[in-house]
């Protein structure tokens, strides 16, 4: 007889479940009242397809490990552990629990759930060294998420790269060039250390329920910083750049004592708006502070 792919042959728990037999997605919610919550940003994706794509981006997960914050009834979480990844789930949601522990039984031991809120618990101790983060994470704290993750004083970090579902417009502002409308703060943050692209756009109508707005997954992979700047100073410095990013340099940075000099000595003119300077010359000045 035929072996399944090691990928999805599954140790059965107790009651005989595997990945194979579950239940469908919108039975697993109807069963357990898990309506998505507008409180806790919550939109869930229904179609495997879609879902497996995303678990494609980071590349090969058999036997690696995975970070996944707000897996809701688990339809990514699925996904990833068919893909052969040992699944670390964080989810403040106490609704989700219960069946997040029935796929937790199907996955024979590759999957962990975490109760607790993903903006206090300590991803990397939880993760380990290495971990991939993958997520269709809240829209209420996606980006408060993300900035935490690239702001890690420690560098390389200890995630080996993020995937992530954003609204379209806040991948766009992590992939924008300078001199665009999008590019900004989070362009930079983003820039100096990872190289970012969009993987892929979501349309409204895959999530339930539809959110107003299109939907895009971002792939982020660690690169060598491109300066000494800690991401204290070039956040402060960016800060006063783009807080009145219609105003010259020197006008914006004036409260900021040593920044336009610092700019100024990577060929950046006092007459220059913060959207027209390179990452590179933004991290090199802060690296001057």
């Amino acid at each position: 007889m035929r072996r399944a792919p090691a990928a999805r042959r599954q140790r059965c728990g107790s009651r005989g479940l595997s990945l194979d037999t579950l239940p469908p997605l919108r039975e697993v919610i109807a069963r357990h009242g898990l309506n998505a919550k507008k409180s806790l940003g919550q939109n869930f994706l229904f179609d495997g397809n879609l879902l497996d794509r995303i678990a494609r981006v980071p590349g090969p997960l058999e036997g690696r490990t995975v970070y996944e914050v707000g897996p809701g009834p688990g339809g990514l979480t699925r996904a990833l552990l068919r893909a052969g990844a040992n699944v670390v789930a964080v989810e403040r949601d106490d609704r989700a629990i219960p069946a997040l522990a029935e796929l937790a039984e199907a996955a024979g031991g590759r999957l962990r759930v975490v109760d607790a809120d993903a903006m206090t618990v300590d991803a990397a101790s939880l993760a380990g060294e290495g971990a991939h983060i993958v997520a269709n994470l809240p829209y209420n704290i996606g980006t408060a998420l993300l900035t935490g993750w690239l702001s890690s004083e420690a560098w390389p970090p200890w995630w080996a790269s993020l995937t992530l579902m954003f609204q379209k417009e806040v991948a766009q502002r992590l992939v924008a060039a300078p001199g665009s409308s999008a590019y900004g703060r989070l362009s930079v943050l983003a820039q100096w250390r990872t190289t970012a692209r969009i993987a892929f756009t979501v349309p409204p109508r895959a999530f339930i329920p539809a959110p107003k707005v299109e939907s895009a997954v971002v792939h982020l992979v660690p690169t060598s910083a491109m300066s000494s700047a800690t991401p204290a100073k070039l956040s402060a410095l960016t800060a006063a750049g783009f807080g009145q990013r219609r105003k010259m340099l020197r006008a914006s940075l004036r409260g900021l004592p040593g920044a336009l000099e610092a700019l100024e000595a990577q060929g950046i003119l006092p007459e220059a708006r913060a959207e027209t300077v390179p990452v590179s010359a933004w991290a090199a000045a802060a690296a001057l502070l």
